[in-house]
């Protein structure tokens, strides 16, 4: 989808549409959870302080995110997908992998698929969404960037290996920040860079994912989408523009990534036992901190209060602070539950 919290507020609200709309935060503190696309041309983007956002769009508004809403979008653009096709993998509430190699409606082109559901969505949702068709799940995803709003791009075996080579590195899907900038130093600039560099190499510099690097690099990816796949995990953080120091401003992030995490866990009707917090500093240090709960939860402010706890145990944080994460763990899903009430009934 495009921009898709953004565009919901601006769909629902005539009063915002063609004009720079900020969801989450607020002028003097928090941190934007999606900006539309006229933000997006002041250098407004996702994650950045709210400060910095004004300072950059000085006629932005800010709007309170309404998580109960775009969930409930998205499960209507599910509901497409799935008249399509019973292989989607949902990847957050608007973005999602679907397989339709064998499709409901017999349909031997995926080009037409995606063209209709586009139009689908359009007509059923007054919503724009972006589509990226491939032969492969990564070529896909990057498919799908190239030209938004309201785009779609079709990458075909024979032009793959090229499109890859001619991209920057930081548009690689799978490669952050902090990796390109490693790249970076190392030389690698693009993806005909990183397809000079052998395999042995990338894993010395990156790790196990240096495999994944290399294939990538030339236009491989073997994975499968995967519709039933169960999560161990669930989490959300962001880097700042700007480090954090003060308490005040830590607590304000942390408030929101508990929302999104406590927005996940009801979508995917799962609660959890333990919860992590992870700090980022400014020296590019890692930390975590978790605690695991004798019950379940999955309420934001019962998440919240868990990372809040966490960020001043033992001490808060004593240097400045780059990104925060909160993640959730030992999770129990509503099914899990029905089928051992089920197994207690048999003696």
């Amino acid at each position: 989808m495009d921009a898709f919290f953004a565009s919901v507020e601006q769909r629902d609200n005539p009063e915002l549409r063609g004009k720079p709309v900020a969801v989450g935060g607020s002028r003097a503190r928090g941190v934007v959870a999606a900006a539309s696309y006229e933000a997006r041309k002041y250098g407004v983007f996702s994650a950045m302080a709210s400060k910095i956002a004004q300072q950059k769009c000085p006629n932005l508004i800010f709007v309170k995110p309404r998580f109960e809403v775009y969930s409930a979008v998205s499960r209507q653009i599910r509901e497409i997908f799935y008249s399509y096709t019973d292989l989607v993998e949902p990847l957050s509430l608007d973005e999602a992998y679907l397989d339709v190699t064998e499709n409901k409606i017999g349909m031997p082109s995926a080009s037409i698929i995606a063209k209709e559901i586009k139009a689908r969505i359009l007509a059923e949702t007054n919503l724009t969404a972006s589509a990226g068709v491939s032969f492969n799940k990564f070529l896909a995803k990057i498919a799908s960037d190239l030209n938004k709003p309201n785009g779609f791009t079709l990458i075909t075996p024979d032009k793959a290996v090229d499109l890859v080579s001619s991209l920057a590195i930081e548009k690689f899907h799978g490669i952050g920040k902090v990796t390109a900038a490693k790249m970076q130093r190392l030389g690698i600039s693009t993806g005909a860079d990183l397809r000079k560099r052998s395999e042995a190499e990338l894993v010395r510099n990156f790790g196990k994912v240096g495999h994944y690097y290399y294939r990538i690099a030339r236009a491989e990816d073997e994975r499968l989408v995967q519709p039933h796949r169960l999560r161990k995990s669930v989490g959300s953080e962001r880097t700042f523009e700007e480090d954090l120091t003060a308490e005040a401003d830590m607590l304000e992030r942390l408030q929101f990534l508990a929302q999104e995490v406590a927005h996940d866990l009801n979508r995917l009707q799962t609660t959890a036992k333990t919860v992590t917090l992870k700090l980022k500093y400014f020296d590019f240090v890692q930390q975590t901190r978790s605690k695991t709960l004798v019950t379940h939860l999955n309420a934001a402010d019962a998440i919240f209060t868990v990372a809040r706890d966490l960020l001043r145990t033992p001490q808060l944080p004593q240097y400045p602070v780059r990104l925060l994460g909160i993640s959730v763990s030992n999770l129990l899903y509503a099914h899990d539950l029905a089928v051992n009430y089920q197994l207690t009934l048999d003696f």
